[in-house]
């Protein structure tokens, strides 16, 4: 049995830490078409900024694993919020010259800071309580963490993106391209500023380490690979995280080519939703929902949505204008609309899966939850794949149906894949 300490000071904690997800997370959405602007990039070249934000998690998931088998969970969240604040201040150099690869890099930097706090953080939300309600203790997370999503472009936006519809790419001039890049020098410091401050908030509290006893795992199996649930729901976790970002960081190019303004608020829309789904599962799971048949509903309603957005005009019908009617984009192009939607198909997706593919692996935990962070690399492939159905077919909406083999996989590990215990059976 692993030591389930008091949940109350680690769920503060880690909602903090939550909060700092999504927050550098979801910033990317509004980063992909601002640096698009003052680096002269295509939209595949643009989608690179996903790839090097996720494909840390791939490269750094496994050595993390091993950092939090030597220094525990505490002091693994430690580093990885300090190299997080050393790649918030990448982007002084990189704002500096303009220069994209630069950017690139201090992506990477934060994303292996993030891949140390996701692959401590997920097991603590799993096993401080009941396993079948840490998809509800999940959602709460979630929350945190599509709300940090909700404000930080809509923040950036604000200060940072309000007048890019004043350039075209076409007159930028080098003077231009220094003024709109110099304005993300500021916001930067202070994100490295409070991620220094949250190393000591973790060090300094009482946040407790998990342990776990040789009994936790009932069979000879020395491998996680052995554990046909966690090597499933990997894959799951790959294609969720894969559609989950394409739907979060392509909306503002897509807003962009249908022409709606302030197009880097709207992975803001997207994340209203995914706090709605969230909210079901706070107070649906497990009482009204089991988390089995969460992930189920998930992948069954991501599927209708995008047949819908498949098969919709690209203009703005009145529903779609009476449902943002209250935002500062009153009329957003329905297949706009249908892909913030999306978000509400998301929601639940990853709480779901995190405790059915861990269940049972005892000690093989931190590498069970490495393999599910490495997973996260979804998001640096997919978006890609997207870009070239884009530019190759010329339509960015019909480059959208990249997600339906994703929700039969999610459907099928809701249904089959993660009752399985054996690769034999």
């Amino acid at each position: 049995m692993q030591t389930k300490p008091s949940s109350l000071v680690p769920m503060m904690i880690i909602g903090i830490l939550f909060f700092i997800f999504g927050f550098v997370t979801w910033l990317n959405g509004s980063l992909i078409p601002f640096l698009k602007l003052i680096c002269d990039l295509n939209d595949v070249q643009a989608l690179f900024v996903t790839f090097a934000f996720y494909i840390a998690y791939t490269t750094m998931a496994y050595p993390m694993s091993f950092i939090l088998t030597k220094t525990g969970y505490k002091k693994g969240m430690a580093i990885g919020l300090g190299i997080m604040a050393a790649g918030a201040l990448l982007f002084i150099p990189a704002a500096f010259s303009a220069n994209f690869l630069l950017f690139l890099v201090a992506l990477f930097t934060l994303g292996s800071g993030l891949t140390i706090l996701q692959t401590a953080s997920n097991p603590y939300i799993v096993l401080i309580g009941p396993t079948e309600s840490a998809a509800m203790r999940s959602s709460i997370m979630g929350v945190i963490n599509k709300g940090a999503g909700i404000i930080a472009p809509l923040v950036f936006t604000a200060l940072i993106f309000s007048d890019l519809s004043s350039f075209s790419k076409e007159v930028l001039t080098s003077g231009e391209i220094e003024i709109l890049a110099s304005k993300l020098i500021m916001p930067y410091i202070v994100m490295a500023l409070i991620l220094i401050g949250l190393i000591f908030l973790v060090l300094f509290s009482s946040l407790p380490e998990i342990e776990f006893s040789d009994a936790e795992q009932n069979e000879e199996r020395t491998s996680i690979f052995h554990y046909p649930q966690i090597v499933l729901g990997a894959v799951a976790l790959f294609l969720y995280v894969g559609v989950e970002v394409v739907a979060g960081d392509t909306i503002g190019l897509f807003g962009q080519r249908l022409g709606v303004d302030n197009y880097t608020a709207l992975t803001s829309y997207t994340m209203v939703f995914m706090v709605l789904g969230y909210l079901i599962g706070v107070f649906g799971i497990p009482k009204y929902l089991s988390q089995q048949n969460a992930l189920t509903f998930s992948a069954i309603g991501g599927f209708a949505t995008i047949t819908a957005l498949l098969f919709s005009s690209d203009q703005s019908s009145a529903i779609s204008t009476v449902l943002w009617g209250w935002s500062g984009i009153a009329t957003i192009p329905d297949p706009v609309a249908l892909v913030a939607i999306l978000g509400l198909s998301h929601a639940l997706v990853w709480p779901s899966i995190w405790p059915l593919a861990l269940n049972g692996l005892g000690k093989l935990t931190a590498q069970g939850s490495a393999l599910l962070i490495m997973s996260i690399a979804g998001g640096a492939i997919l978006p890609l794949i997207f870009g070239q159905m884009a530019d190759l077919g010329g339509n960015m909406q019909f480059a959208y149906a990249i997600t339906i083999p994703c929700y039969l996989f999610i459907f099928y590990y809701a249904i089959k894949g993660h009752k399985i215990r054996r690769w034999n059976r």
